[in-house]
């Protein structure tokens, strides 16, 4: 009981900082690549750094897309586009 009761706090830590820390990472990590390869043609989007478009290309084979702003058409990775704003984005408004 003396060598596990010495580890014991080790393991309680460990298993604080996994639930807390290292599993909604894995949780928010999986949904962001969800997210990235379910983009289709025409879809709002914002990416990290603030740029607003629409989505006018997906390219498979390097994983980027080509962007429409008031600029014109940016390539981007598909990385760089925000889950979180661009799903705010493209969900209609509710009237109360």
């Amino acid at each position: 009981m003396g060598a596990i009761g010495d580890f014991l706090p080790f393991i309680a830590m460990f298993a604080v900082v996994y639930f807390f820390m290292i599993a909604p990472q894995m949780k928010r990590a999986k949904q962001e690549k969800t997210f990235a390869a379910a983009l289709k043609k025409g879809d709002k989007v914002v990416t990290k750094s603030g740029l607003h478009g629409k989505v006018v290309d997906l390219n498979d084979k390097d994983n980027s897309c080509v962007i429409e702003t008031l600029a014109g058409k940016i390539k981007f990775e598909r990385s760089a586009i925000s889950m979180e704003i661009s799903r705010k984005l493209n969900t209609p408004a509710t009237v109360k």
